[in-house]
C-alpha cells in the first residue's frame, strides 16, 4: 500500500510542474488584476479618483475579454470615479454606451443580478445627466442641447423609483423621487438663480 502511495506521489510531481507551466501565468495575470482592482477601490475611500481609474484601467486592460459580465462591472466603477475626477462628459459618455451594450446583450435576464446591475447603470448615468445639464446650462448652451440630457436623467430617475416601489424598497424609492424632482427643478430654475447655487457635489 505504501509503494502505491509512493508511486502515485511520484507520478503527481510532474503534472504538478506542467500545471505550473501552463495554467500559472494565468493565475498571475488575475493575481494582477485583483491586485489593480483593490487599489483601485482603496484609492476611491481614499478620494484618489485619477489614481483609481488608472488602476481600473490597467485590471480592465488585462482582464481576459470572454469575462463579459466582469469586465462591465468595472467599467461602472470606472466611470463613477471618472465623474468624480473630472471627468464628467467622459463619463457620461461611457455609461451610456455601457447601458447601451447591456440592454442590445442578447444573454441578459430580466430578474436577478443582471436587473440589479442594470439599475445601478441607470443611477450612475442618471446622475452623470443632472450634472452634465447642470454644467451646460452654467456655460451658457442653448435649450434644445442641454434638454436631452436632463430628460433622460428625469425618465431614469423614474424608472427607478417605479421599480424600487414594486421592489417594496421605500427609502430607495423615496431618493429616486428626491432626484427625479431635483431634475424637474433644474430644467425650471432661471439661469441667473442657478449661478447663484453652489454645484452640488458628485
Amino acid at each position: 500500500m505504501r509503494r502505491v502511495l509512493l508511486i502515485g506521489w511520484v507520478m503527481l510531481l510532474p503534472l504538478g510542474g506542467l500545471y505550473h507551466l501552463v495554467a500559472g501565468p494565468e493565475h498571475q495575470d488575475m493575481d494582477n488584476i485583483g491586485k489593480a482592482l483593490a487599489e483601485a477601490r482603496e484609492m476611491v475611500g481614499a478620494e484618489k479618483f485619477s489614481a483609481a481609474v488608472a488602476q481600473f484601467e490597467e485590471a480592465l486592460k488585462a482582464l481576459p475579454v470572454e469575462l463579459v459580465d466582469d469586465s462591465r462591472s468595472i467599467r461602472l466603477e470606472m466611470a463613477q470615479a471618472k465623474m468624480n475626477a473630472a471627468r464628467l462628459p467622459e463619463s457620461n459618455s461611457d455609461l451610456k454606451t455601457l447601458l447601451d451594450e447591456m440592454l442590445a446583450d442578447e444573454n441578459r435576464s430580466d430578474e436577478g443580478s443582471d436587473v440589479q446591475f442594470e439599475q445601478a447603470v441607470r443611477e450612475s448615468l442618471a446622475n452623470s445627466q443632472f450634472y452634465m445639464t447642470w454644467l451646460m446650462r452654467l456655460e451658457g448652451l442653448s435649450v434644445t442641447e442641454w434638454e436631452p440630457e436632463i430628460e433622460s436623467a428625469r425618465q431614469n430617475y423614474r424608472m427607478l423609483a417605479e421599480n424600487a416601489e414594486r421592489a417594496g424598497q421605500s427609502e430607495r424609492a423615496q431618493k429616486q423621487r428626491e432626484n427625479l424632482e431635483a431634475t424637474i427643478r433644474l430644467a425650471r430654475l432661471d439661469l441667473t438663480d442657478l449661478q447663484g447655487l453652489p454645484l452640488p457635489n458628485q
